[in-house]
Order: C-alpha cells, then sequence, then structure tokens
C-alpha cells in the first residue's frame, strides 16, 4: 500500500495510506453523481405535472426531513399524490419501507381529496453498468407503481422489466403493485450509444 505525508497548517506530517484517500474520493463521486441523478429525476417530474393544466407539484427536500420527494397535487381532479422517486443504472431500484411510511403518512393527512395515492416513479436510464466506468446501451424506461397499503411495508424492488418484489429477512416474494396512470406522456426509448463505452462519469446518463 503506498503511503505519502500530508502536513497540515502547522507543517505537521502525517503518514496518509493513498489507496484509502482514493477509495474515499471515489465513494464521494459516486455519492455524488447519484444524488445528481435523483434530482435530475425528480425535477423531471415536477416540470412534467406543471405543465399539465390543473396539476401543481413541488419538490419538498431531502429524505432527512422526514417528507416525500414530491407533492402533487389536483384540486380539479380531486387527487393528491405522494412520490417517491428513484432513478439509475442498475437492473433493480430498491425502495426502502421507511421512505413508503413516510408517504403514506403524508397522504393520510390529506383527508380532503377523494384520491390519494403514494406512487413510486421509478427510471431505468438508457445505460446499464456493466462494471466500473462502464456501460452498454439499453432502452430507457420508466415504471410508475401505486403502492397497496393491504400489503405489510417492507423494503422492495423493482426490476428493469417492471417486476416488484417485496424483501424480507433476505428473502424476495412477489409483490403486485399496480401501475398509476400519469397526466401526462412519459417516456420508454432513447437514443442508442455504442455499447459497453468507457466514462470518466457517468454524471450525464438521462
Amino acid at each position: 500500500m503506498a503511503v505519502q505525508v500530508e502536513r497540515d497548517s502547522r507543517g505537521i506530517g502525517r503518514h496518509v495510506a493513498t489507496s484509502r484517500k482514493k477509495t474515499r474520493a471515489e465513494n464521494q463521486r459516486i455519492a455524488r453523481t447519484r444524488r445528481q441523478r435523483g434530482y435530475n429525476w425528480e425535477d423531471t417530474l415536477v416540470k412534467r405535472f406543471n405543465s399539465v393544466d390543473g396539476w401543481k407539484a413541488f419538490r419538498l427536500g431531502s429524505p432527512s426531513v422526514g417528507l416525500p420527494d414530491i407533492l402533487a397535487v389536483s384540486t380539479k381532479e380531486n387527487t393528491i399524490y405522494t412520490i417517491e422517486a428513484k432513478s439509475g443504472t442498475s437492473t433493480t431500484l430498491q425502495v426502502p419501507y421507511d421512505q413508503i411510511q413516510r408517504c403514506l403518512k403524508w397522504i393520510h393527512t390529506f383527508e380532503l381529496y377523494d384520491r390519494r395515492k403514494m406512487v413510486i416513479a421509478f427510471k431505468f436510464l438508457s445505460k446499464k453498468r456493466i462494471g466500473k466506468g462502464m456501460y452498454e446501451q439499453r432502452e430507457l424506461r420508466e415504471y410508475y407503481k401505486i403502492w397497496d397499503e393491504a400489503h405489510p411495508v417492507t423494503n422492495f424492488v423493482c426490476t428493469y422489466d417492471g417486476a416488484t418484489y417485496s424483501i424480507s429477512d433476505g428473502q424476495r416474494k412477489t409483490l403486485q403493485l399496480g401501475d398509476c396512470q400519469m397526466p401526462f406522456k412519459t417516456r420508454t426509448g432513447s437514443g442508442r450509444l455504442p455499447a459497453a463505452q468507457s466514462h470518466d462519469s457517468s454524471a450525464n446518463i438521462q
């Protein structure tokens, strides 16, 4: 393991493993990329809702403050949605149980609306990650699943094919969730890219 000397403001040096520094920096870069993808997807959904007459949508902030990703409301349709937005380059996207719980809590608060739904918006990006910095082209896919309160609240995943599975005690079981008909046009495809290209950064994946 390579070691280098870092010096603080007083000129005092300490030995630091460079591989550890690189790993930490790489993890931070990956985390920033994932946050940016999530922000972009949320922003896209808000703009789509707001482009439809009679709908208003808002990004509510970080999950750390106990809020859904998006709140979408239509007084015309007497409808309110709390939305969790998930996007990524893998073949599965996971939703933690606590995010479901907080969204359900919010829709139960707005009792004046006749239609109150917790929706999970999945976006499988047009590149599939096949290795470090390596992606292959695939069809962009979006799914909008409605959480069914008849099911116990658990972690669950959605696959690239649109199937959903609950995860409990490390076991995966089929979870039947209905599809939500969105008031805007959804995307199901994207432009083609050469297979297995190498990229220094995946921040521009859409």
